[in-house]
């Protein structure tokens, strides 16, 4: 049962968050964020709050710094709106797995290009989509 409450705190850390953040955070270094994660530890005293930051022209570790220093604004309202009575304190941690998984994406389609070469001779660029334009205004 202690599981399945932790669960549903982190749920709620993480939709609360995201609209406080989209709402009320006005540091120009965080911009759009997505928080992908919440995790609590056990007594609930703290938090690891994951982000992805989303079309930010700040990098990262820029927007983390923001996020943190909205720390203390965001745990206040945090603990309001969820009505706890110790909010827990709040760690934003950037998470990179988008990004190692559009890296890993690359790698295998490089992969699978590399091997269709060899095993049927002919580029992997072959237009064979009727849907594509080619430039003359005709399809296929």
């Amino acid at each position: 049962m202690a599981q399945s409450r932790n669960q549903r705190i982190e749920s709620e850390i993480q939709r609360v968050l995201s609209a406080l953040i989209a709402r009320a955070v006005k540091d120009p270094r965080v911009g759009n964020v997505t928080i992908t994660q919440v995790s609590v530890v056990k007594d609930k005293s703290a938090a690891k709050i994951y982000f992805t930051p989303f079309a930010s022209t700040s990098p990262p570790e820029q927007v983390r710094v923001g996020l943190t220093n909205a720390g203390g604004f965001l745990r206040g309202e945090l603990g309001r709106r969820l009505g706890l009575r110790h909010a827990p304190k709040l760690e934003f941690i950037f998470d990179d797995t988008v990004e190692g998984a559009a890296r890993l994406t690359g790698l295998i389609e490089k992969a699978v290009a590399a091997d269709r070469v060899t095993t049927t001779g002919q580029p992997a660029d072959t237009d064979d989509d009727p849907h594509t334009d080619d430039g003359d205004g005709a399809r296929g």
